[in-house]
This record gives C-alpha cells, sequence and structure tokens, in this order.
C-alpha cells in the first residue's frame, strides 16, 4: 500500500514538473521570438534609412511615437526630433556608409555594435562642411516596447571623431 501511494505522488509530482516545465519552456520560445522580432525590425529599419537616405524610414512602423534618444545635452523625445537628429547624418554625409557589426539582445533590450563611414560633405549639427572622411564605431543602447524602438543611447569616442573631422588636434 504505500508503495502505490508512493509511486502516485511521485508521478503526481512528475507530471505536475511536467507540465511547469513545457510552460516554462513555452514562455522562453516566446520571449526568443519576440526578441528575434525585435532585432529584425530594428535592423530592417536602419537598413532602409541608410540605404534610401530616407528619413521618412523612421516613422511609426518601427519606432514608438514618443521614441527617445538619449544624449550627453538632453533627451531628445518625439518621432519628428528623432527623425530630424538622425536626419543629420544623411545630410552631413552624403556616402554615408552604415553596418550593423553585431547586436545581441535580451527581451526588449539590444546592444547594436556599429561602424560608420563616410565623408562630411554637408552640414551635419550644424558643423559646415570639412570634407574629411571619418571611420568610427560605437556601441548602441536600445530599448523596445511592442516591438518598436523606444529609446537609444549612442557610445562612440567623440574626441577621434572631432579629430577626424579636422576639428581638434
Amino acid at each position: 500500500m504505500k508503495n502505490i501511494i508512493l509511486f502516485s505522488i511521485t508521478t503526481f509530482l512528475l507530471i505536475g514538473c511536467k507540465q511547469e516545465f513545457n510552460e516554462e519552456c513555452e514562455s522562453l520560445a516566446r520571449v526568443n521570438e519576440q526578441t528575434e522580432k525585435n532585432i529584425n525590425t530594428y535592423k530592417m529599419a536602419w537598413d532602409t534609412f541608410f540605404e534610401t537616405r530616407d528619413s521618412n524610414a523612421i516613422n511609426t512602423d518601427s519606432f514608438d511615437e514618443q521614441v527617445t534618444v538619449v544624449t550627453a545635452t538632453g533627451n531628445i523625445t518625439g518621432i519628428d526630433s528623432f527623425r530630424e537628429y538622425y536626419n543629420n547624418y544623411l545630410t552631413g554625409f552624403s556616402d554615408a556608409e552604415f553596418n550593423f557589426i553585431d547586436i545581441i539582445a535580451q527581451g526588449d533590450k539590444l546592444v547594436k555594435h556599429w561602424n560608420f563611414k563616410g565623408t562630411h560633405d554637408g552640414v551635419m549639427f550644424g558643423i559646415p562642411a570639412t570634407n574629411k572622411k571619418v571611420d568610427i564605431s560605437g556601441t548602441t543602447l536600445v530599448l523596445m516596447k511592442d516591438g518598436k524602438v523606444l529609446q537609444e543611447q549612442d557610445y562612440f569616442d567623440n574626441h577621434s571623431f572631432l579629430m577626424q573631422l579636422g576639428l581638434l588636434e
């Protein structure tokens, strides 16, 4: 009788653990699927921005209406302001090349390692053309919300960037 009770309890626990394990696996699969969608949405939006050289690629299909870029001088919030901010790279560099080196992600957080090259032949952030070539790499921290970009914060060696532009020695 004790063996039957012990067997019944063990079976009940194993079935319960299996169900809990399956639910956890399914939940993890959903998170991984959303993470992959976030990466694809993000890459497609920025690839389109640089390949078409059209700032209207920053739109509500891929970006939250209240998207924010975090900068040292203060946050820039709202899709129009965000678009205007990043449009500086198109107007400042007619031959801008942007490449993803790597993207890693967990849930709604992405880290992008990137490289930017181009000739500064137009006005960028109020800086007149220097006709100097730049080649910089950096990292961007990205926060997604509901499958759209909510926030970005770029990190790169600004001193090196300004030296390449001939603005510092």
